[in-house]
């Protein structure tokens, strides 16, 4: 019978959750996202923090949008758990700095208590970072209330540690031929009526969404390996990085991978015309078949085509329903889109894209 429902119920209930979730207002967000990266770099730390990046040497790894709940059959973030600590253990090893992009913890659908008594393993994986002085927290608005000091006193500093701070958003701040550059980071939800601590909506996820959820087992993140620009939020904070120059624009909050500001549509067109010109008929013939599987995917949307400047990306999620996690790293000069897929014996790091950071740069108004 369950299964019957799950089959029946899908949709309609992503759908709903979409539609009750995400208002994304283009004024609001242009205004509310200038404002906070404008007084980052003015240099007020209450709202967040310049960090140096050196572009040879820099590593970062960037996760948002873990969820993690109380374990409960609501929970996304279990099925990608394994996955995530394998993923923290690997850039630890390998001397990356982590920035936690927000919604870290599932807070509208469980406490604060709650949420870090049942991830006592994978935060203790951040915590490592934080003693070597190698971690960066952002807040989002599903863990808004880490925004204020004495819910970070009572909850995340015990764990955490003592210096913790939790920021609004962080800028990586370097230069190339002789041109100042910055990474804007935060978690994206600003200028979202409807995900900006709107009471309507948490109460909806707590008291509406959550036991649906926890009955049909239904996840909103079903998708791992698609690049989605099609999403009206991606697209707004696309067209307001666009506006700016010397600038890249790094949120989470969709849980949709972008990279370099094109969706995956956009990619496959590009690798078919290389394959063709490379006259590699095996490539060329895969690529064929995989855009009239996206096509298809993708068939009722308006497909945006004017994502002209590589100046923003999204991480995606570490919540996937299939236990995927997707982030963004940024390596000795690279930057990329990575996958971590759960594999039956092993974790396994998967580049879905890659360029190197001053090629980018090149590429921007």
């Amino acid at each position: 019978m369950k299964k019957l429902l799950q089959r029946l119920f899908r949709k309609p209930v992503i759908w709903l959750a979409n539609k009750v979730s995400s208002s994304p207002q283009r004024k609001a967000i242009f205004s509310s996202l200038s404002d906070l990266y404008n007084a980052i770099v003015q240099g007020k730390e209450d709202r967040g923090i310049i960090v140096p990046l050196n572009m040879e040497k820099g590593r970062f790894i960037i996760f948002s949008d873990q969820h993690k709940g109380n374990k409960d059959a609501a929970d996304d973030f279990m099925a990608a758990e394994i996955n995530y600590i394998a993923a923290l253990q690997h850039y630890n090893k390998n001397g990356f700095s982590y920035i936690n992009l927000g919604d870290c913890e599932e807070l509208w659908e469980c406490t604060p208590a709650e949420a870090i008594k049942s991830n006592k393993l994978s935060l203790l994986e951040e915590a490592r970072f934080e003693e070597q002085g190698r971690y960066f927290r952002i807040y989002g608005n599903h863990d808004l209330e880490w925004k204020y000091l004495i819910q970070q006193n009572l909850y995340l500093k015990p764990v955490l540690g003592k210096n913790l701070k939790v920021h609004e958003g962080l800028v990586l701040q370097t230069t190339y031929n002789s041109k100042p550059y910055h990474l804007f980071f935060t978690h994206g939800h600003q200028g979202d009526s409807k995900s900006d601590g709107n009471a309507f909506s948490m109460w909806f996820v707590a008291a509406i969404w959550t036991p649906v959820q926890r009955y049909l087992q239904i996840s909103v993140n079903t998708v791992s390996d698609s690049f989605d620009l099609v999403d009206a939020h991606n697209t707004l904070m696309y067209e307001w990085s666009a506006t700016l120059r010397n600038m890249l624009f790094i949120s989470g909050h969709t849980h949709k991978p972008v990279f370099a500001s094109m969706d995956h549509i956009d990619r496959l067109s590009k690798q078919l015309l290389k394959a063709k010109a490379a006259q590699n008929a095996t490539l060329e013939a895969n690529l064929v078949k995989e855009l009239e599987r996206r096509s298809a995917e993708y068939a009722g949307k308006t497909i945006i085509r004017r994502m002209a400047h590589p100046t923003y990306f999204n991480t995606g999620c570490c919540c996937f329903a299939d236990g995927d996690i997707s982030g963004i790293e940024i390596e000795d000069g690279m930057i990329r889109l990575v996958k971590w897929k759960k594999n039956p014996e092993c974790c396994v790091r998967i580049v879905l894209e890659e360029s190197p950071l001053g090629y980018v740069f090149d590429n921007l108004i």
